[in-house]
């Protein structure tokens, strides 16, 4: 596409170029051309280049970085779906820890385990011992993360957990939990896992721009290259308040 005029280079021409990619079995590469093609256009738009960036229209078009243990969905059409059947789930406790997983998109162990004492103000604190990485870790909340804790507090607030078990409040909720219920409102495990909701967020993202190492950071991802200097659970925070602002609008104008 080197030679074309940006304004005749169409989404055709950059889906045929990534499927190319994807053909050659490497469909990390095909994201990852596609996100950068993405950016170009963005930046071209802002310089007056052009007026459109025909990246928008493709996404979903590549093949989902699906891990078979950690299935998601990427298709916009098909998270609608989802958080429409999440919506209107009928238990609240369940709905709750649904949707406070889809929108924090932490790991099911935090998930399951998290305490009343780690909501803090504007933020989810979540501390070392329970992170994978072993390390503290932030998640800022979002206006809709907040209405979900707002309709759980009456339920469980007076307790430890966010959600417990419904037999014994002094137990956190099982680990089959969210699992369950996704099935339960009919999604299978090849569609969508509770760890999928973490690729599911990765990937659009990505593909939307945002800055690789905001979103890396809130995935709570450890850069293993000790060049980069010490973690700091509270790196890119401004970034990160807006990135789960953005994310929690996403999702909810999906359901529109």
């Amino acid at each position: 596409m080197g030679n074309l005029p940006l304004k005749e280079i169409t989404s055709g021409n950059i889906l045929s170029v990534c499927r190319h990619i994807e053909d050659a079995g490497h469909d990390e590469t095909a994201r990852r051309v596609k996100i950068v093609i993405g950016q170009i256009f963005r930046f071209a738009i802002a310089a007056g280049y052009t007026d459109s960036n025909p990246t928008s229209s493709l996404l979903g078009a590549l093949r989902p970085r699906n891990n078979k243990h950690y299935a998601t969905l990427i298709n916009p059409d098909d998270i609608a779906i989802l958080m429409r059947a999440m919506k209107a789930y009928p238990y609240t406790v369940m709905r709750c820890a649904m949707l406070f997983s889809v929108y924090t998109f932490a790991r099911p162990g935090e998930v399951r385990a998290a305490e009343w004492s780690e909501i803090k103000n504007d933020v989810w604190d979540i501390p070392a011992g329970k992170m994978k990485m072993k390390r503290r870790h932030i998640v800022p909340l979002s206006l809709q993360v907040k209405a979900v804790l707002d309709e759980l507090r009456p339920i469980t607030g007076k307790g430890r957990w966010l959600f417990p078990t419904p037999r014994d409040n002094k137990r956190c909720m099982s680990e089959n939990g969210v699992r369950v219920a996704l099935r339960t409102i009919g999604f299978t495990k090849e569609q969508i896992t509770p760890h999928g909701f973490r690729a599911m967020f990765s990937t659009i993202a990505n593909e939307h721009g945002i800055n690789r190492d905001v979103i890396e950071r809130q995935l709570a991802h450890v850069e293993e290259n000790s060049v980069r200097g010490a973690y700091n659970h509270a790196e890119y925070m401004p970034e990160r308040i807006k990135l789960m602002q953005w994310w929690a609008d996403y999702l909810d104008d999906l359901c529109k």
